[in-house]
């Protein structure tokens, strides 16, 4: 109790300062580069997302799913799949999707860019100095440029946007708030500028459908464009491919036909590793059980034995 009245004076008296995070890495199934926060500054995260987050969720597009109270993963599952089906007229017109994914995302978040948007929509100048607080606690190093993509310009292949005051950390409620409100810029410029009715994001992942290729492939040089101008975020040339539904989309760990889905093989293995590994653990089992009735998979569930 004596930490939290501590804290509450330091934020009453403008003099609050953000600590350093412990560093550590997971594999999810990639290594991921997790930065954790104080007990004490994620009290402070909190408070900030109980406020803010009521706020910026009005503001958002209706088809941006992640970290958002009612939404998630499934949802935009679900959604994917009644856009497949509009735009191929119940299966009966090809349906094409270019699946889009941002290179290094969290790390490439641009503070100064971050700050500009926050500062159009918040005009309290105590709660943009504790957001300025909170983003500039955090920085990443530089990152080496990827390959070019044959569907990218030239210029992807090297490190344009690359500055010294960017990234949030993966282990920051906040950050999963900040990031929306980012892409929130592009998610916008996509519905009123683009005019596209058949996209969803969910966080860095996102898609688009439409009934003709050519459409989709005009796309990519003006998404990159302004993912250069706007916001310094990069595609990621790896990630990026355009594919008739009909051919199997990945998309949010599923991979999408017309008239089902199945698990990404690459999860489907890790599955049953680990159920070799630890066999009789019943709360893994029946997580993947949960993860397996989102689509179809009465053969995998048989090889687990249910």
């Amino acid at each position: 109790m004596d930490n939290i009245f501590s804290l509450h004076e330091e934020l009453k008296k403008e003099i609050y300062t953000h600590g350093f995070y412990k560093y550590f890495r997971i594999n999810d199934p990639k290594p991921r580069d997790i930065h954790k926060a104080s007990v004490r500054d994620r009290l402070v995260h909190h408070a900030i997302y109980r406020v803010l987050y009521p706020y910026f969720s009005k503001r958002f597009i209706h088809d941006s799913y992640s970290c958002q109270l009612g939404k998630g993963t499934h949802k935009a599952l679900n959604r994917f799949r009644a856009f497949a089906r509009k735009v191929s007229k119940n299966n009966t017109r090809t349906c094409w999707v270019l699946k889009c994914d941002i290179r290094k995302f969290f790390a490439n978040i641009d503070h100064e860019i971050l700050i500009e948007i926050l500062q159009r929509q918040i005009a309290d100048p105590d709660t943009l100095g504790l957001l300025k607080n909170v983003v500039g606690s955090f920085r990443t190093a530089n990152q080496k440029s990827l390959p070019a993509s044959p569907y990218l310009p030239v210029r992807q292949a090297g490190s344009l946007y690359e500055r010294e005051n960017k990234g949030l950390p993966l282990g920051n409620l906040t950050s999963q708030l900040l990031v929306n409100i980012y892409m929130n810029e592009f998610d916008q410029w996509v519905k009123h500028k683009l005019k596209e009715k058949y996209y969803i994001r969910y966080a860095d992942d996102f898609a688009f459908l439409s009934e003709n290729r050519a459409v989709l492939e005009n796309l990519i040089p003006r998404i990159q464009e302004f993912f250069g101008d706007r916001l310094r975020l990069e595609l990621h040339p790896n990630k990026l491919f355009i594919k008739t539904v009909a051919s199997g989309v990945d998309f949010l760990g599923w991979v999408h036909f017309p008239d089902h889905r199945v698990l990404r093989t690459a999860t489907k293995r890790r599955m049953l590793r680990k159920l070799a590994e630890q066999p009789k653990k019943e709360a893994m089992i029946s997580s993947y059980l949960g993860l397996l009735s989102h689509g179809n998979t009465r053969k995998l569930r048989r090889v687990i034995g249910y």
